[in-house]
């Protein structure tokens, strides 16, 4: 779709009711959702989007300025990394002889392994956070349900990396949270829990699935912005 000469582009999902409008969602990587109740045909949406154009590219452009910003990572000595919001130096040890490992020490990240090599810390590093993910992911999600008043065991959690979302709720009702997710700060993983638990009742983004997440977290548009002001820096790889 065209705003002034430029292009918007979107992928459009329509939702079962009781959807009520359209909502039009700009990821932290720059992709243009569109959730449309079933019935509601291509050219309502596009006319959705159309009234929406000018916010949908500032935020875009908010994107392409905070890429800007971020170098490539390289998985040497000195990089910053984040775990929990907070920046932890690296710092790689190549040893002989030893077990590969993370550990976080003193405010860094010390990786030992036999090898220096980007790809080989890079995995480690990768099976270190999906290893913490996978902890404090549980912990969180065992605070929120009672939050939100699910009144049923946990549902079941799977970590998956993504490029575009930080998690979703199948409509089977599993739970999948990106393990890059642990990098932020602790109130931005409830929102992120929060949000995909109140799946589990509104399988769409209508009025009431928002009163349910304003009931569990009244502040969750500030943590939102919080974790959309991050995500270059925390997605980055």
């Amino acid at each position: 779709m065209a705003y002034g000469d430029q292009q918007i582009r979107f992928s459009l999902r329509h939702l079962p009711r009781p959807a009520r409008r359209v909502s039009i969602h700009v990821t932290p990587e720059g992709a243009v959702q569109v959730d449309a109740p079933e019935g509601v045909t291509l050219p309502e949406v596009k006319q959705a989007v159309r009234q929406r154009a000018a916010w949908v590219w500032q935020q875009l452009q908010a994107v392409e300025a905070r890429r800007l910003h971020v170098l490539p990572r390289e998985y040497v000595s000195g990089e910053t990394h984040f775990y929990l919001g907070r920046r932890h130096m690296l710092k790689v040890l190549p040893a002989e002889g030893v077990e590969p490992g993370v550990r976080l020490w003193r405010g860094r990240l010390e990786i030992t392994n036999s090898s220096a090599g980007a790809l080989a810390v890079r995995k480690l590093l990768d099976d270190w956070y999906r290893q913490r993910a996978a902890d404090v992911f549980a912990k969180v999600l065992l605070e929120m349900v009672p939050r939100l008043g699910l009144r049923r065991t946990l549902p079941p959690m799977r970590l998956l990396s993504m490029r575009t979302q930080w998690g979703s709720c199948s409509p089977k009702g599993e739970i999948v949270l990106n393990p890059h997710l642990v990098k932020a700060p602790r109130p931005c993983i409830e929102y992120v829990v929060a949000h995909e638990l109140c799946h589990l009742r509104e399988h769409n983004h209508s009025d009431r699935f928002y009163r349910h997440l304003a009931r569990a977290l009244p502040d969750w548009e500030a943590r939102k912005v919080e974790l959309d002001d991050l995500a270059e820096l925390l997605l980055n790889r």
